[in-house]
């Protein structure tokens, strides 16, 4: 039942090099209408989202984004900087897993904190988490990042974070701990991620979970040296995935949660949709895909999320609930992480609209 994905996947391939999956550019809204959607759903969530204190990887999604959507904007909820700060702009620790990805998500909001708004603030937390870390990876630790969704948590600080100390260690851990995943779980048939070892050979490809990894390439790609060693095999499978979530995307806009598998989980789902509209925008305006292919995807799904997924009051929908595999979403679920992806997906969307940005 599973591989019928996979099969039709051949199908849409050949289809599309007929040049038959193509059409015309959706219409785009308003000129920087994007920013009234953002500051929306920010506001929305900041006011009504629940569980807002703790710099755990759901929080730390939001504020990213939420920064982001201040870096589009120039507003900003004031919530962001006092969050960071209640934490003392540390990062969660679980001594039975010093180096759990999912504690090292809250660095990348204390990352764009540092680098865009507080070059005042502490980041000994983030740089000793990742010391630390590289040290075991020299030790011969490589498998830290089994799960897709790790790659987005820990690998954007990795890179950044060796920027500003200047230590190429960081790097090469990171390539490390990145080959170690990208052996275990991207298929490079499909151009798809699976979730873990679990779903390995399943024909189960996760949205959110590919939308982690889309993420997590983005932001790499967005801060590595052109002439880093690193670079070509990252844009390789960046530009890998983004032709085949090309392909994979609904008529609606969303992506399925199960990705390949439309009758699994069949309805809008957004947050996977919201990293891929993310990543691809980015890869639009970086010049690293070609608009005239690109464009009409990224359009119709931030059509999808600003029209559907989005509600009057600013309540961002249809955000598939917490776990590791496709599910269904309902018009009313939410999370922290699905405003905060869609938050990002708004600032690639508005750059690409030509709306001011940082």
């Amino acid at each position: 039942m599973r591989f019928r994905g996979i099969r039709g996947f051949g199908v849409l391939a050949a289809a599309a090099l007929a040049g038959s999956l193509f059409t015309a550019p959706v219409a785009t809204a308003a000129t920087c209408g994007v920013s009234g959607e953002m500051v929306a759903a920010g506001n929305y969530w900041v006011t009504n989202g629940t569980n807002l204190a703790a710099p755990d990887w759901q929080n730390a999604t939001f504020h990213v984004g939420n920064l982001a959507l201040v870096r589009t904007t120039g507003q900003s909820n004031h919530k962001t900087y006092p969050w960071a700060q209640a934490n003392h702009y540390e990062l969660p620790s679980d001594p039975k897993r010093p180096f759990f990805p999912d504690n090292q998500a809250a660095g990348e909001a204390y990352l764009d904190l540092y680098t865009y708004f507080h070059p005042e603030i502490p980041l000994d937390s983030i740089r000793t988490r990742i010391r630390d870390e590289v040290a075991s990876v020299q030790a011969g630790h490589h498998d830290y990042w089994n799960y897709v969704d790790a790659l987005n948590m820990a690998m954007p600080s990795f890179a950044r974070m060796s920027l500003i100390d200047k230590d190429p260690s960081y790097l090469d851990a990171m390539q490390q701990l990145f080959s170690y995943s990208e052996h275990k779980l991207f298929n490079e048939f499909t151009g798809l991620w699976y979730r873990d070892a679990r779903f390995t050979g399943s024909g189960v490809f996760w949205s959110r979970g590919n939308g982690w990894a889309l993420a997590a390439l983005t932001k790499v790609l967005q801060v590595l040296p052109a002439d880093d060693p690193r670079r070509p095999e990252y844009l390789r499978v960046f530009k890998k995935m983004a032709f085949t979530l090309a392909l994979a995307q609904r008529r609606d806009g969303f992506w399925n949660s199960d990705l390949l598998n439309p009758h699994d989980h069949g309805g809008p789902e957004s947050s996977g949709t919201a990293l891929f509209t993310f990543g691809l925008g980015w890869g639009i305006s970086a010049g690293i895909l070609p608009a005239e292919r690109y464009r009409p995807v990224v359009d119709k799904a931030w059509t999808a999320l600003s029209t559907k997924a989005l509600r009057a009051g600013g309540l961002v929908g249809y955000v598939q609930p917490v776990g590791d595999r496709p599910a269904t979403a309902r018009p009313d679920d939410t999370a922290a992480y699905g405003v905060g992806a869609f938050l990002l997906a708004g600032q690639q969307v508005a750059k690409l609209q030509g709306c001011p940005a940082d």
